[in-house]
């Protein structure tokens, strides 16, 4: 059976099934799907949780074996596996398979993984999947849809805020969902009676932090090293995700390296940022940058970004802060 992410909880409500696998690169939806699937699980006396990694090393024997097996510390389990790609090769389709064929009701499996494509969706194991299991594919939140994502966050916080407030909140983290779920969070903490109405929700974003990736991205923009080193050190201090500082600036990045090609192209750097929707209150120190940014260095730094963004996903090793302030010097100098 396929589902949405949306219509999971329904689910979990109704029955568990076997075996899950959720696919997408929305990292928060994914995460989200999970955690309902683990609370489900949980809640219907499966107690014990093994989490494998697809990797070097990794054996499918061993997996379906232990899929198979009791549990030591509990009656029943949840397995997760996750893999960084969706390709799991000749080995890997047939055990899924294996497994499928005769199910160990006492063991429940999910698997995670990137966004599938139609050729995998194809494939024997993928169906047999969806044959005997659930496969939720996470689509990402189209910037249209942000206002209604964020109004369903806040009514499970029992938050009430108008329709204007809540498309306020939607542009402010623009199409960002890591970002737009800390601002609800963060309003949940705070002591907000009644309905949120724009002005409160206006004064109550801007007062939540003293440091924004926003803040970050201007003054990278502006050349500001200083000022921009000091922001990135005030959003680790408040705990904010290196993925939400790393999606601000690469997205920053990327803008500019649509700018530099314009107008490469021919086109004036007023039209080519017209053609972007650059907003007015930035298109100073967006002039600016790409004044003092050549393509080759945006591409260089863009470079580095999927560089961190691998440290990120635990792909590869580095100081994940370290490299964002490296990407932050270069950016602003």
């Amino acid at each position: 059976m396929k589902i949405q992410a949306n219509q999971l909880r329904k689910s979990l409500k109704q029955q568990l099934a076997p075996i899950y696998l959720v696919s997408g690169d929305e990292t928060l939806i994914v995460e989200q799907c999970c955690d309902d699937i683990r609370k489900a699980c949980r809640d219907s006396g499966f107690q014990e949780r093994e989490v494998h990694h697809l990797e070097s090393g990794f054996s499918w024997d061993d997996f379906v074996q232990s899929a198979n097996s009791m549990s030591l510390f509990a009656d029943r389990k949840l397995m997760e596996l996750r893999c960084k790609t969706t390709k799991l090769g000749d080995v890997g389709s047939k055990a899924i398979v294996r497994y499928l064929d005769q199910i160990n009701p006492d063991t429940i499996v999910c698997i995670v993984m990137p966004k599938l494509d139609a050729s995998t969706q194809r494939g024997k194991w993928y169906k047999t999947i969806e044959s005997a299991g659930v496969s939720i594919p996470v689509w990402p939140v189209e910037r249209q849809q942000m206002p209604g994502w964020i109004q369903q966050r806040l009514v499970e916080k029992g938050i009430q805020a108008t329709d204007d407030a809540v498309t306020f909140l939607a542009d402010n983290v623009e199409g960002n969902l890591l970002a737009a779920s800390q601002e609800v969070e963060k309003l949940s903490l705070m002591d907000l009676s009644g309905t949120i109405d724009l002005e409160t929700m206006s004064d109550a974003v801007s007062n939540m932090s003293r440091y924004t990736v926003f803040n970050l991205v201007d003054r990278c923009l502006a050349g500001d090293i200083r000022a921009s080193l000091k922001t990135l050190n005030g959003l680790r201090g408040e705990g904010v995700e290196p993925t939400l500082v790393l999606w601000s600036l690469s997205r920053e990045l990327r803008v500019l390296h649509n700018l530099q090609d314009l107008v490469k192209d021919g086109q004036t750097i007023d039209l080519a940022m017209k053609n972007q929707r650059i907003f007015k209150n930035r298109l100073n120190v967006t002039r600016h940058a790409t004044q003092r940014l050549s393509l080759a260095k945006i591409q260089q730094l863009l470079r580095f970004c999927r560089n961190i963004d691998q440290v990120i996903k635990g792909q590869a090793s580095g100081n994940i802060w370290m490299m964002l302030e490296q990407l932050t010097l270069q950016t602003s100098r």
